[in-house]
């Protein structure tokens, strides 16, 4: 019965190091998308929602590692030695757990950057166009009302 919990939590493991793998992809595919200077919105909002999904699944994968590990945790102590090559195993996925870890945080922390700039620089298009749209619109009603106006030049010979 333990030995069933123990593979399920490598096995828990292994899901969640291959999760990584799949969101350090969508890290990589973002930082391409971001430097595309014809980013389509849906595009971005499609790769966020991968990457939410995923993330939900770590989730969901951590807490059923930590409730079979309370649960095997006393058993795991008392025969180590019994469990020696799986409790290797699981520290070897751990290490590379840890490793993905850290390299999805540097890869979203570049990418914050980027979605940062990304989004200033489209405030300042934004701003730029209301500027624009505000001259012409000025401009349309100041040519209204010369319209209106009285001749400038009057001829008052007869």
């Amino acid at each position: 019965m333990e030995s069933d919990y123990i593979r399920i939590m490598i096995e828990s493991l292994e899901k969640k190091r291959d999760l990584l793998k799949q969101i350090t992809e969508l890290n990589q595919q973002q930082r391409i998308l971001l430097q595309d200077p014809n980013l389509s919105p849906d595009e971005f909002e499609q790769n966020m929602k991968y990457k939410s999904d995923l993330v939900d699944q770590l989730g969901f994968l951590d807490d059923g590692f930590e409730k079979l590990f309370d649960r095997v945790r006393d058993t795991l102590n008392a025969d180590k030695a019994a469990f020696a090559s799986e409790i290797q195993k699981m520290q070897s996925l751990i290490k590379e757990i840890t490793a993905q870890t850290n390299t999805v945080q540097t890869q979203e922390a570049r990418n914050k950057e980027q979605v940062m700039r990304k989004f200033s620089d489209v405030r300042e298009q934004v701003k730029g166009v209301r500027n624009s749209q505000k001259v012409v619109k000025q401009y349309y009603q100041n040519m209204m009302k010369s319209g209106n106006a009285a001749p400038q030049f009057i001829d008052n010979k007869k």
